[in-house]
């Protein structure tokens, strides 16, 4: 790792200026867990960090009933996943922080750095996806706020301006009825990044499918948003053979990628099994009996 010198700014305004100032010369650091590993490699080697530590309006977590939930972009994976508000009103987005990647990433790694890191196979991303989060970005020149869909352009490519940060990621109110699961599926039990993702909101009544968000991650450049299976659910009432039915168009309307950890053709198929799964459990059609991790 070569030298650099550490910033500590006091305010987003001087963070956001000296991101501007420095360019490409600079990152900014929050829990550090990708940034450091990635310096050590040498993948990386800015010459000036800038932390975020002192920041804090990029902390906590905020509920109301009109406006959703707010988690400040420096707060900790274990945070959401031990938050009282979190558990109570999005249970499905505590499960995942509860998985995501080890004890030390959660511990130590922020959902604010997460997500701007942009790593095509971890779990934040395509559960707030589903969700329909927004990103809220500050800089000097002021906020400004976009979808989790706008905010990941590309394989680990954001549409974060030079001096901009991640300040809060919004997650609105979930309609009475609704639920969720976050699904994983990884090849060996000793794997921390999952090769395949679903992420399944929907407002049930029964057996009936009053509205649906699907989104898959891992297995694609980006989570992608499903919407013509969200299409084909909605107004539905959901049996095993639905379930199978929308796996099936999950599958053939997705791009995935093809690397070392698995053919293009093989991530197809685990998304159309982890997606059924996923859909005829949150529908209460069938016992997973394989626990997807």
């Amino acid at each position: 790792m070569r030298d650099f010198d550490y910033l500590e700014p006091d305010s987003v305004d001087e963070a956001s200026r000296m991101l501007g100032d420095l360019g490409d010369d600079c990152r900014a650091i929050a829990g550090g867990t990708a940034l450091m590993l990635g310096m050590r490699q040498r993948m990386l080697a800015p010459t000036h960090l800038v932390s975020l530590a002192r920041l804090q309006a990029l902390r906590g977590i905020d509920f109301d009933e009109r406006n959703g939930l707010r988690i400040g972009a420096l707060t900790r994976h274990a945070d959401v996943a031990n938050s009282p508000l979190v558990r109570t009103h999005y249970p499905v987005l505590a499960s995942m922080a509860s998985r995501m990647a080890n004890p030390q990433v959660r511990n130590q790694g922020t959902i604010g750095g997460n997500l701007c890191y942009a790593d095509p196979s971890t779990d934040p991303p395509g559960c707030l996806m589903a969700l329909d989060a927004q990103v809220v970005l500050g800089s000097s020149r002021g906020e400004r706020v976009l979808s989790i869909e706008e905010f990941l352009v590309d394989y680990y490519v954001t549409a974060l301006e030079p001096d901009e940060m991640v300040v809060e990621i919004r997650v609105p109110p979930l309609a009475q009825g609704t639920a969720g699961i976050y699904s994983r599926f990884l090849r060996t039990a000793a794997e921390h990044r999952p090769l395949a993702s679903v992420a399944f909101i929907a407002r049930r009544d029964g057996a009936l499918c009053r509205e649906a968000r699907l989104a898959v991650g891992a297995s694609t450049p980006i989570p992608t948003r499903l919407r013509r299976a969200e299409a084909f659910l909605e107004g539905r009432t959901v049996t095993a053979d639905t379930a199978a039915e929308v796996a099936d168009i999950v599958a053939a309307d997705i791009v995935p990628v093809s690397d070392t950890r698995g053919s293009a053709d093989f991530r197809r198929d685990m998304v159309r099994v982890v997606a059924r799964r996923t859909v005829a459990e949150l529908f209460g059609l069938e016992h997973i009996e394989e626990a997807l991790q």
